[in-house]
């Protein structure tokens, strides 16, 4: 766990990319059920967790997506992807494209920094 309160959780998701999740708590199915306040919360996070990662890992794109198909309760995907990641230009869950490049800064000092600034954005 990345980053937690009331409203929403933070996680990393094991891959070979920089990808981080957004879940609320309360254990909605669709967007549309959230509480305006989850919701500007949800929006905020992604917003702060995109910038971050495009200063630190500087990727050729940032792919959000929120599908819920395999886990139907609202969940947002971040992932920082790369002309050399396995997938490019597919999505992860699609059809590796080739045998991917470890050539992306290190995770954890990037964490670190997000945590500082989730704490001090939502307290």
């Amino acid at each position: 766990m990345i980053y937690s309160n009331s409203l929403i959780a933070i996680e990393l998701h094991e891959s070979t990319i920089p990808w981080l999740k957004i879940f609320t708590h309360t254990p909605h199915k669709e967007f549309s059920e959230c509480s305006m306040e989850e919701k500007k919360m949800i929006w905020e996070a992604i917003d702060l967790i995109e910038k971050e990662m495009l200063s630190y890992f500087k990727p050729e794109k940032i792919n959000i997506a929120s599908f819920g198909n395999m886990l139907p309760r609202v969940h947002w995907h971040i992932m920082a992807r790369f002309s050399h990641d396995s997938h490019f230009p597919e999505p992860m869950w699609g059809t590796k494209q080739r045998e991917g490049s470890d050539q992306i800064a290190p995770i954890k000092p990037f964490l670190e920094e997000l945590k500082k600034k989730l704490s001090v954005t939502f307290g």
